[in-house]
């Protein structure tokens, strides 16, 4: 078991990795796409310790109340909920992904994705 934690784990800071550096390329909505997975894959890391299997959900918001992420996070969490969809099909946001997502958008999810790892990484032992 904890060697499937452990790779969750270290899939969730190369996807963070990833995005941080899609924006640095100024590929904002591969970078957002990358954080929201990031998150996804440390919840499933969290959700795994405790819960002894896997949930197999995109939902960041449900897995992030299955684990007892802070209220704040869980608040931060909500923005990155619509993105798994958002930053891949054209058909669902307003515009074609590659042009939704601007340089504020990408470090601000960067960003959320950063702080909710690191909490996780304390709580995973």
């Amino acid at each position: 078991m904890k060697e499937e934690i452990e790779r969750w784990l270290k899939q969730a800071e190369n996807d963070l990795d990833s995005s941080e550096e899609n924006i640095k390329i100024g590929k904002y909505y591969v970078s957002a796409f990358l954080s929201q997975q990031a998150v996804e894959k440390a919840l499933k890391a969290l959700y795994i310790q405790e819960k002894k299997e896997l949930l197999k959900t995109h939902s960041v918001s449900r897995l992030a109340q299955e684990v007892k992420l802070p209220i704040e996070l869980i608040k931060k969490i909500s923005l990155l909920e619509p993105i798994y969809q958002e930053s891949r099909y054209p058909d669902i946001a307003s515009k074609i992904p590659s042009e939704e997502y601007e340089e504020k958008d990408a470090s601000e999810v960067f960003n959320i994705a950063e702080e909710v790892i690191e909490w996780i990484r304390k709580k995973i032992k």
